[in-house]
């Protein structure tokens, strides 16, 4: 086992020394003390969306497969936006090879019975064709389900059904619970151990925040885009470069699903919340969710009996705000997301600025994996200052123009007190978390988070070798516009998972949670003693 602490004389190359350098001092502070094994085994977790792709090529229209069961109930398998949508959800797992394994499970149990239908590996959409080809989610008649069908219909009205369609991965990470206790201590910190984590976390989601332009230059997968993702949009295409005549694209872009025509939302582009604390995080957002907007009071909320929307405020609910990282709590049924995290504090954070690995049947490589864990534990250990309104409006000008331009020989970036190329910034980064890859390899003779990021290390070197720039290749050597290059992909994945079978116990437990799922879905629908305006006025009313 590797030890830090200040007297070592070497491991590996770079020396021990050269290593507790350049440590932050959180993470000194636990070497010094012999406690750094308590940065070990964190809970990851995974949630990947996928669009179903019908036979002919383009989005499924038929409603989610019965076998899967309830998109509303079921733990593991539901829907985002669309019906169409699938969302896959692992339990959280100390080793991340177990959490990637059960994520093939679920892929395996899905191919094992979808029928001809198969799940698109590309986070932009395909075979889609304006908005009323992109089919709502449905979600049963309980007042729970009609409220998560009125909110995704309250998106249609405000953004459009198309930017719903994309897809991505979110990586869910928290630290063993001991360590905040420990670090507390060693910090001398006279906060309530509660207030700590809360606090602790937040320092992890503004670096995030401040460095998460690296998650989309080198996992970045959406250099190009179907010209039909704007069909009810069509002002938009002229700031892109035309592929072929089916696609557009930016020469340089990684991520255009992280861009202001993808995930980002204009309509939030003034909308800063506050990622200082735990009270500033909720009571910014709460306070969107209470307060009036023009455009969407326009729209109207319930419309000759019919319900448009939740509500005419800036944001419906917690959901609708588009950030990158999310601090999350474990909700209670019906509980709001922003009163669980007041009452019980952060429980983990959700990274979700990662795209769809189009060369990776399961949209994410163990290497990535990796790499995205030590990324997030570095993230945690460094000094973290407090955000202001300039800081805002450079995490997000940096993170549009690697969306937009990061393969751009060059390119600098804004670092709050100096302009400094994305090559140099990047090489900082990787630098801060070479002595936590090394750390979480410990004994294992493989040295996977080592190994993750030399990989990286060659893509920063060379842009050539990350995904967007291997998609554009791939689709120029083939002469393929960006949908047929998507397609073919997918289903070179979906052979993959057809050509194998899913064991009998998994089966058996996914089919039997299936049955369940449908079961509580119904108990729900027929226990409900509310009418749905009385509902909304409940749900909305929690402190």
């Amino acid at each position: 086992m590797v030890r830090f602490s200040s007297d070592s004389r070497a491991i590996n190359a770079p020396t021990m020394t050269q290593l507790h350098h350049r440590l932050p001092a959180r993470f000194n502070l636990l070497v010094d003390n012999g406690f750094e094994n308590l940065l070990k085994n964190g809970l990851k977790g995974i949630e990947k969306e996928s669009l179903r792709i019908a036979k002919n090529g383009v989005i499924a229209h038929t409603p989610h497969p019965s076998f899967l069961g309830s998109a509303l109930t079921h733990p593991y398998i539901t829907t985002d936006y669309s019906e169409a949508l699938l969302e896959f959800i692992t339990p959280p797992f100390k080793d991340i090879k177990e959490t990637l394994n059960y994520l093939n499970t679920i892929h395996q149990f899905v191919y094992d019975h979808l029928d001809g239908e198969i799940l698109l590996a590309a986070s932009m959409p395909c075979g889609i064709d304006g908005d009323e080809s992109v089919p709502i989610a449905e979600y049963g008649s309980s007042n729970i389900g009609r409220m998560k069908h009125i909110y995704r219909r309250g998106l249609w009205y405000r953004y459009g059904r198309t930017m719903q369609a994309i897809a991505g991965i979110h990586f869910n990470y928290s630290v063993p619970e001991v360590l905040w206790s420990k670090l507390r201590d060693l910090e001398k910190s006279s906060s309530s151990l509660d207030q700590y984590i809360a606090d602790g976390y937040f320092g992890m989601i503004r670096n995030l925040h401040r460095q998460g332009w690296l998650v989309l230059y080198l996992f970045g997968a959406s250099p190009a885009i179907c010209k039909k993702f704007f069909k009810s949009r069509p002002h938009m295409m002229a700031q892109f470069d035309e592929f072929d005549r089916h696609t557009l694209y930016h020469p340089y872009a990684t991520s255009l699903r992280m861009s202001d025509i993808g995930y980002k939302s204009k309509n939030q582009a003034s909308l800063q919340i506050d990622y200082n604390s735990l009270t500033g995080y909720v009571d910014s957002l709460s306070q969107a969710i209470n307060t009036p907007y023009p455009d969407y009071e326009k729209i109207g909320v319930k419309v000759d009996g019919e319900y448009r929307q939740l509500n005419s405020n800036i944001l419906q609910i917690e959901n609708e705000f588009y950030s990158t990282v999310r601090p999350k709590q474990i909700a209670n049924s019906c509980e709001k997301p922003t009163l669980a995290l007041k009452r019980r504090g952060v429980r983990y954070i959700e990274l979700r600025s990662l795209d769809l690995d189009l060369f990776s049947p399961l949209g994410i490589q163990d290497e990535t994996a990796h790499f995205i864990e030590a990324f997030m534990l570095t993230c945690l250990l460094q000094d973290s200052p407090p955000n202001d309104s300039r800081q805002f409006i450079l995490n997000n000008a940096n993170q549009l123009a690697v969306a937009h331009l990061g393969r751009q020989p060059g390119l600098v970036l804004d670092k709050l007190d100096q302009r400094i190329s994305l090559k140099d910034w990047a090489e900082e980064i990787l630098a801060d978390m070479e002595p936590v890859c090394t750390l979480l390899d410990d004994d294992n003779s493989e040295k996977p988070y080592s190994a993750a990021l030399a990989a990286q290390r060659k893509a920063i070197e060379n842009p050539d070798l990350t995904p967007s720039a291997r998609i554009l290749r791939g689709m120029g050597e083939t002469q393929m516009p960006f949908a047929t290059y998507a397609l073919k992909t997918s289903v070179e994945h979906a052979k993959n998972f057809r050509s194998q079978k899913l064991d009998e116990q998994n089966t058996r437990a996914f089919q039997e949670m299936a049955k369940e799922s449908i079961a509580k879905q119904l108990e729900k629908e027929q226990s409900d003693d509310l009418s749905f305006d009385e509902f909304l006025a409940h749900y909305f009313s929690q402190h």
